[in-house]
């Protein structure tokens, strides 16, 4: 199965909506949707610093809410330079993932193939299920927000992949 029909298969919708778009129920498989919403914080006012061990060096990172090490909600952003890959991975919880900033491109399975990969543009929102393998690249200055269920984890599906590893 070809991951296109793989990322459809899991995201199940695509779909431009508005944030006054009413809210009939909540989803039962997982979603992929594009969303308006407020402009997001000046990028000055964020605490950014080096991304975890766990990312591929050139990430930044910053915790607006909660504690990724404890069982507990968390709110993160992540600012990738251009270029910036994310190998194929997996989480044991949800990810919710909305961009604020450039493109982020993100692509589903255990190989990373760019041509496979969906663009998301600003607003555009992700919820990547527990344990999928999924991939990501940025494509021009990207900053993400990331809200989950911690403790944050991240498994590369090649253990070769991972940067605390070499």
């Amino acid at each position: 199965m070809r991951s296109h029909a793989l990322f459809a298969a899991l995201f199940v919708t695509f779909a431009a909506c508005s944030k006054d778009a009413p809210n009939t129920s909540a989803p039962t498989t997982p979603t992929l949707s594009l969303v308006a919403s407020a402009a997001p914080e000046q990028e000055d006012d964020i605490n950014w610093g080096p991304a975890p061990a766990i990312f591929p060096k050139g990430a930044e990172f910053a915790v607006l809410q909660g504690d990724p090490s404890k069982t507990e909600e968390f709110t993160v952003r992540l600012r990738f330079p251009n270029g910036y890959k994310i190998p194929p991975h997996t989480h044991p919880t949800i990810e919710n993932v909305t961009v604020l900033k450039g493109t982020f491109l993100a692509g589903m399975g255990e190989k990373f193939v760019e041509s496979d990969m969906k663009a998301f543009q600003r607003d555009g929102f992700a919820s990547i299920p527990a344990n999928h393998a999924h991939y990501a690249m940025a494509r021009g200055q990207t900053i993400v927000q990331v809200h989950a269920i911690g403790p944050f984890q991240l498994t590369y599906v090649n253990p070769a992949d991972d940067p605390t590893k070499q």
